[in-house]
């Protein structure tokens, strides 16, 4: 592991562990069936001993210590680690538009709800019901690819605090962009260097970036007009910037020839898969050969579609509790007839099998993706995990591509993704098996975040109150 790995790794693990609430008494979770996340098969029987945050034991039940503490009684039920979604953009501060559901890019957005937050306490209101949203849907961890600061950095602060119910969060807050270059509206620009290092400086010192995001698409795809574009030197300065400071990066592309140059200027993540085109053989085995990990990004392209032609999706009881009833019939009315007519709408659903292909033959080569929805949404999460599953990705690679390597991507794999011993006590206790079909990762019975029990019924759920789902 390089150094700037280790450092940035060893900045959010002290972060993380500062950040521990006080402790729940412990859990005992016997006879269940284990997914651990590593892509290993299934394993029956098992007892999962959670104590002081951390899974202390994971051991067949007929071995199992008996510790005091809480037990649940885990025959017919199947343990998976939390899910883990690498590119969220949080929704409260961003610009007008219905929430949970795709933006298009450049083309115009659409009406927002008549009570749609946009600053202050509205905002913090909206952004903590998507927070409980994830929750509620089984994701423990997100990270937030760019935002407005003022918004998710004191977010960010209260959840490691242990003052709201949340997943955990890591955060850019402004990205790195050339003036004029894809997101400038909540970038940092900068265009030359030596003379970035000053607004690099201050945002690493007042912003504390977990990980930071550079944008590298010139756009004059799809229906988006062209863009100026980072230059490449530039961006490799950047990085070396800030991998200098123990902190990681992502950059946004959208086609095989800025993801080798970014790869090559030394990004440490992809944010997104190559959506304009199916990819090379060279780049399936140069990703399988780097393993430079690749957010999957699927649903915010698939989601335009998917709400003209099956709106009933929205009837879904994760759906039903992280969106108000009002949400819910501004998605079914108005914005389906604007997205309907949009040419945007159709051209991703083109381009989504395509992206689609790229994902699996890159996993199949050894490639690491992970699963980002680039949503403010728990359930497009899930979604996420049924188009790569669609794609082709058994089930079993698809958890582990929403949980181990959700932490590859972030550098904390070390400390996250997978229910093994000494690892952070993330986990989602389920009805039915997820390692057969991901869509069983929906059959929630139980979250635990850091060792704790989720209690459903002080989530502030956007879509009212539900009761606790394991008593």
């Amino acid at each position: 592991m390089r150094l700037t790995h280790v450092l940035a790794s060893l900045a959010a693990s002290a972060a993380l562990g500062a950040a521990a609430p006080a402790l729940a008494e412990p859990l005992v979770i016997e006879h269940v069936t284990l997914v651990d996340g590593t892509g290993r098969p299934a394993k029956a029987d098992m007892t999962v001993v959670v104590e002081d945050g951390r899974f202390t034991r994971v051991t067949p039940s007929a071995a199992a210590p008996r510790p005091a503490g809480r037990r649940i009684d885990g025959r017919g039920r199947y343990l998976m680690p939390g899910i883990i979604d690498v590119h969220v953009h949080l929704r409260g501060a961003r610009a007008p538009r219905p929430v949970g559901v795709p933006r298009p890019g450049t083309a115009p957005e659409a009406t927002p709800l008549p009570d749609q937050p946009q600053k202050g306490e509205a905002a913090r209101k909206a952004a903590l019901g998507a927070l409980a949203g994830f929750l509620y849907s089984g994701v423990t961890t997100i990270y937030d690819a760019g935002n407005d600061p003022d918004l998710i950095l004191p977010l960010r602060a209260d959840e490691r605090a242990g003052k709201l119910a949340s997943p955990r969060i890591f955060a850019t807050g402004n990205l790195i962009t050339y003036p004029g270059g894809h997101g400038d509206q909540v970038a940092i620009t900068v265009d030359s260097w030596p003379q970035a290092k000053a607004a690099l400086d201050r945002h690493i010192a007042e912003q504390k970036p977990d990980m930071v995001k550079l944008t590298y698409d010139e756009h004059g795809w799809g229906s988006r007009p062209q863009i100026p574009l980072l230059p490449p030197a530039l961006m490799e300065e950047i990085v070396r910037y800030y991998n200098q400071h123990g902190i990681r990066s992502t950059v946004h592309t959208s086609n095989e020839n800025r993801a080798l140059e970014a790869i090559f200027a030394g990004v440490d993540t992809l944010a997104h898969p190559v959506i304009q085109g199916p990819v090379s053989d060279e780049f399936v085995r140069l990703m399988g050969a780097k393993k430079t990990p690749m957010g999957s990004t699927l649903t915010i392209g698939e989601g335009y579609s998917r709400l003209v032609e099956h709106p009933e999706f929205l009837d879904q009881p994760l759906y039903r509790a992280a969106l108000t009833e009002a949400e819910i019939t501004e998605l079914r009315t108005r914005t389906l007839a604007q997205w309907k007519e949009r040419p945007w709408t159709w051209w991703m659903k083109l381009m989504t099998p395509i992206a689609q292909e790229n994902l699996r033959k890159i996993d199949a080569a050894g490639g690491i993706i992970a699963v980002g929805s680039d949503q403010s949404l728990g359930p497009a999460t899930h979604r996420e995990m049924e188009l790569l599953q669609g794609a082709g990705v058994p089930a079993l690679e698809v958890i582990r591509m929403a949980t181990a390597n959700g932490a590859r991507f972030l550098g904390m794999e070390d400390r996250l993704g997978t229910i093994e011993e000494g690892k952070l006590a993330d986990a989602v206790l389920l009805s039915a098996d997820p390692s057969r079909d991901v869509g069983n990762a929906k059959a929630i019975v139980a979250v635990i975040k850091g060792g704790a029990l989720v209690r459903e019924a002080e989530l502030p759920l956007p879509g009212g109150k539900r009761e606790n789902r394991l008593p």
